[in-house]
């Protein structure tokens, strides 16, 4: 039979913007796409037109830069290796690291003329750097961005200047950034540098949040006619990181205020709360034919949630389990479940496991205990 152990409530627990509705208000913003996940949990804080079709800008030169880290790695190129500036790069428009034609750059100062900079220039430079051509550099982004799963993008360049068949969505640029972060931490650290000077013209990140008290550390700004102004930007407080998606603001100021408006929302409004602790024992249940008569059961994973700050709904987690156990049993064998009833009508199911091993009992004592069984029936 299967038992029902244990059911009891926790604080109320949201998975997707409908739900978070029900106890947070959302903020309005101009920004014509808009979306928020909280990079811990993956849950999504707000989302308007989240998966709508847009120009990337210059927020896809992060993609750009998550190829050359590959590539580093990899060991096909370093830091300190040196390419020649062509004609191509030293002519792109727009903002620029201000290269040099036929004249030699480090990876790693192209690098930061990306990160930093923004330079059109330097993305070209890299791309055929790296890969010989700027063509060749954008086939290993497409792989790479498929790879990461942003299944809704599509580039044409390596640094995001207008195209009609370039193309991302919040969402996919969100996960772009959750990427960047999770993959390469030490790489990521350049995104949150205010200046860099190259060929003795300095230049300061355009990332608004860097200069704002909100523990921001990057990500990327970028500005198209067609897009207009967008950015993603990635902030930390309390140990909890936020990624903030925003496209289609009318001016940098605008970028600037709705960015930052967002983004202390999504940090005040919510916090992360682990519901479930793996291996934490959250039920006993008992055991024929083997050497033990009772078995602890555990979480076979931990789940860890985010909540509105203030939540009052809660959650309700209950465990199921066939009783009784029969043994013999492995540590780790999947007894039954651990089930989460969300608010907002969402559910989450987590494995109950065995918490010790326990073998069958001898020949004799399990002709015994069956023989029992027969005249009282099964233990409960």
């Amino acid at each position: 039979m299967m038992k029902l152990f244990l059911s009891f409530a926790v604080f109320g627990l949201f998975v997707s913007a409908s739900a978070m509705a029900q106890e947070v208000v959302p903020p309005t913003t101009e920004a014509k796409q808009a979306y928020i996940v909280d990079a811990d949990t993956g849950t999504v804080l707000f989302d308007k037109s989240g998966n709508e079709r847009m120009p990337t800008s210059s927020m896809s030169k992060v993609l750009t830069t998550i190829v050359a880290d590959d590539a580093i790695r990899s060991g096909q190129i370093s830091k300190d290796q040196l390419v020649t500036v062509s004609e191509k790069a030293w002519k792109m428009e727009g903002s620029r690291m201000f290269l040099d034609v036929n004249t030699t750059v480090s990876i790693g100062d192209l690098l930061k003329g990306i990160i930093i900079q923004s330079g059109n220039d330097a993305c070209v430079a890299l791309a055929e750097g790296i890969a010989g051509s700027e063509a060749n550099y954008v086939a290993m982004m497409n792989l790479k961005a498929e790879e990461i799963g942003m299944k809704d993008s599509h580039f044409m360049n390596s640094n995001g200047l207008p195209d009609p068949n370039h193309y991302s969505t919040a969402h996919d640029l969100a996960l772009m950034g959750m990427y960047l972060i999770r993959n390469y931490p030490e790489e990521y650290k350049t995104y949150a540098e205010k200046e860099f000077t190259y060929n003795n013209i300095k230049q300061g990140n355009r990332n608004p949040l860097l200069y704002k008290n909100i523990g921001a550390d990057g990500i990327k700004t970028g500005h198209t006619e067609e897009g207009g102004y967008g950015m993603i930007g990635s902030a930390v407080a309390g140990g909890r990181r936020v990624i903030v998606v925003i496209n289609g603001t009318s001016s940098m100021q605008a970028r600037a205020d709705e960015s930052s408006k967002l983004m202390e929302w999504a940090l005040t409004s919510f916090k992360n709360v682990d519901l479930i602790t793996q291996g934490n024992v959250l039920a006993k249940a008992p055991v024929v034919l083997g050497e033990a008569r009772e078995i602890e059961m555990a979480a076979g994973e931990g789940y860890r949630a985010t909540i509105p700050s203030f939540a009052k709904n809660p959650a309700k987690i209950s465990v199921t389990y066939k009783s009784p156990v029969v043994a013999p049993v492995k540590k780790g064998d999947v007894l039954g479940a651990v089930n989460i009833a969300l608010a907002g009508g969402a559910t989450k199911e987590i494995p109950l496991v065995a918490n010790a091993d326990i073998v069958k009992s001898s020949f004799f004592k399990q002709m015994a205990e069956k023989f029992m069984i027969l005249l009282v029936g099964v233990p409960e």
